[in-house]
């Protein structure tokens, strides 16, 4: 069989995740998660983007860029979905330890956008990481993409938001003074939260502080007696 297929980057994504720890496990599960797609040439012009203003929702292509290259990929892998005790098959889940290192992420569409002589398509709802390099951008069909008799077996439903959060009044007052750069980072680091980014092996640990980079602000926290809490924000 050919392998030499080689693919090229049609962009990079710029996102309010600097790292992977805190990224939603899915899209959708953080609205308020904000980037854009910066398209590289010959795709950064308006012609190749006609009529996807008409589409609310986009797939988004990409390439799974901080798993190593040489790491070899497993026949069975743990999804975090199942307590990350339990295996299924590879191509049962979606983890980015898979062949060839792709992705694939369902994103709002919020429109094309030209800032410093760059084209971007801005997006909502997202699940990727800063700097992932996109493949390919394809529209959301509701008609073919969400058939009405589809089944997700163990990941049917949305995972619970699992984690109240709140603010320490040094986060709080922090939050007062950045509201106007960062209009909607409270919701943005709630929802975030709400998921408990924490890995499993880590959740019986009371003491245990966690960071995480949102935009350029290292927000850290801790679980007190099943409640995050916020201690406070600080510039990366």
């Amino acid at each position: 069989m050919n392998s030499d297929y080689g693919v090229t980057p049609i962009g990079t994504v710029r996102s309010c995740f600097p790292d992977k720890f805190g990224v939603p496990r899915q899209p959708f599960l953080c609205p308020h998660a904000r980037g854009e797609v910066v398209l590289s040439s010959p795709w950064n012009t308006e012609e190749a983007f006609r009529g996807i203003e008409d589409f609310s929702h986009v797939w988004i292509s990409f390439l799974f860029h901080q798993v190593p290259a040489d790491q070899a990929p497993s026949a069975l892998v743990r999804p975090p979905r199942l307590g990350g005790n339990t295996r299924v098959g590879v191509f049962a889940s979606r983890s980015p330890f898979r062949p060839n290192r792709l992705g694939l992420s369902l994103v709002r569409n919020q429109g094309l956008t030209r800032r410093h002589g760059e084209l971007c398509l801005a997006i909502s709802e997202i699940d990727l990481v800063d700097g992932t390099p996109v493949l390919d951008i394809k529209p959301f069909l509701p008609w073919c993409d969400a058939p009405e008799a589809a089944t997700g077996a163990w990941a049917s439903e949305p995972p619970a938001a699992t984690l109240p959060v709140r603010f320490s009044p040094q986060a709080e007052h922090r939050l007062q003074q950045i509201q106007w750069d960062y209009p909607e980072l409270r919701d943005l680091i709630r929802e975030v939260l709400n998921q408990d980014p924490r890995p499993a092996y880590h959740r019986d640990d009371p003491e245990r502080r966690y960071a995480l980079r949102l935009y350029d602000l290292d927000v850290h926290w801790l679980v007190a007696n099943g409640t995050c809490v916020v201690e406070r924000l600080e510039k990366a």
